[in-house]
């Protein structure tokens, strides 16, 4: 078999979303034109503006396509209805869905792989309207059902692809995915001090990085605060939702003004030198389809503290620490021993290291080439 392949990329996400999806879209294509630099990888988008972040596309293997022709008015008609004619023109081999979706029809010769993030929608459909539900649902199940074969984020994603859309397993291949490289190195003092100034964090913090939503269940994290020394703070980093009305109210009533550090728009470049000044991380979630702030955690050398369910597990480690996410007293407890038990901190540091560099880009890179070999 010949090794090199034309591959394409369903690339929206990567050149128009600068979070979750964007971030994974990102990184897949970029260490996949590292590591395997042989390929002509090619990427079709809508539109877009530029962004710093959108260098990963000036690389000499990576071509980017956007709509042409009629459609070049009609984006959205064009990724699902239209993709099929570019791909036969570009010769396209191989085509990867790195956000749940695959175009309407292929040609005859191109084999498709599709991403499956998390089912949550379905899991906790309170927390999405009703046709973003009917939406999702359509769209996962069409491309689960229709691609030759499934990447799931996690373990606990190919369940729930098994569970909600009775997806044959032998069909879905699990490639975890990993955090950037940018959380690898440890900032210097004076990085430290300068995000420690802009941000005005505290001498000693917990950390919670993540969307200000019901499902990552903030509260009780903000309920266990107030088990703990008083000179313990805590620092927010995440975008409100409506839930962060409830976390207020709390606050006013129980006076933890002084106790808590809201960064709502916290820079990436900043985020290594805010966790790595933590004494300890806490992501309290009821449910993730993975939970990349536990790899940015492990690697930025904190301690971490966890929900025992979905897939948080399989991020954190077996040194982490994982408590009912129900439960504040538990998770405050958890908390007390990882900041005041030196000989149990340190470990969990040391095997939060070492498990994290299970997650490193040559092991992704590796995974991800096994899938597509087995699909040619």
């Amino acid at each position: 078999m010949n090794n090199v392949m034309r591959i394409g990329f369903d690339a929206k996400r990567a050149f128009r979303n600068f979070t979750g999806l964007g971030n994974y879209s990102r990184s897949t294509i970029s260490i996949l034109a590292d590591y395997y630099p042989d390929n002509q990888y090619f990427l079709y988008t809508t539109p877009y503006k530029p962004h710093p972040l959108l260098s990963f596309a000036n690389k000499p293997n990576i071509s980017v396509r956007l709509p042409d022709g009629w459609l070049k008015g009609l984006p959205s008609i064009w990724r699902y209805y239209g993709l099929g004619a570019n791909l036969l023109s570009d010769k396209i081999e191989l085509f990867h869905g790195l956000a749940a979706e695959l175009p309407a029809k292929f040609p005859a010769k191109t084999r498709s792989v599709v991403t499956i993030h998390d089912l949550i929608f379905l899991r906790y459909p309170e927390y999405y309207k009703f046709i973003d539900r009917k939406i999702y649902t359509h769209k996962y199940r069409s491309a689960c059902q229709r691609a030759d074969l499934i990447i799931a984020i996690s373990e606990q994603t190919k369940r729930d692809i098994i569970d909600f859309f009775k997806i044959d397993e032998q069909k879905i291949r699990v490639v975890y995915q990993g955090c950037d490289p940018q959380f690898y190195t440890q900032a210097d003092s004076q990085e430290k001090n300068r995000v420690k100034e802009l941000y005005q964090l505290p001498n000693d913090y917990l950390l919670y990085v993540g969307t200000i939503e019901d499902r990552k269940n903030l509260l009780a994290l903000v309920k266990a605060l107030t088990l703990l020394p008083a000179t313990l703070k805590l620092v927010v980093v995440g975008k409100p939702t409506p839930y962060f009305n409830a976390i207020q109210a709390y606050i006013a009533q129980h006076r933890l003004e002084d106790r808590i550090n809201f960064q709502h728009r916290a820079a990436f470049a900043d985020l290594p030198a805010i966790y790595q000044q933590a004494k300890a991380v806490c992501f309290p979630s009821l449910f993730e389809g993975f939970g990349i702030p536990l790899l940015e955690a492990l690697n930025s050398r904190v301690p971490l503290v966890a929900s025992n369910c979905s897939s948080l597990p399989e991020a954190g480690g077996a040194g982490s620490l994982y408590v009912n996410p129900l439960d504040h007293e538990a998770m405050a407890e958890a908390l007390r021993k990882t900041i005041e038990d030196e000989t149990l901190r340190q470990r969990m540091i040391e095997d939060g290291v070492n498990y994290a560099a299970n997650f490193r880009e040559e092991h992704i890179a590796k995974n991800l080439w096994k899938v597509y070999q087995e699909l040619m």
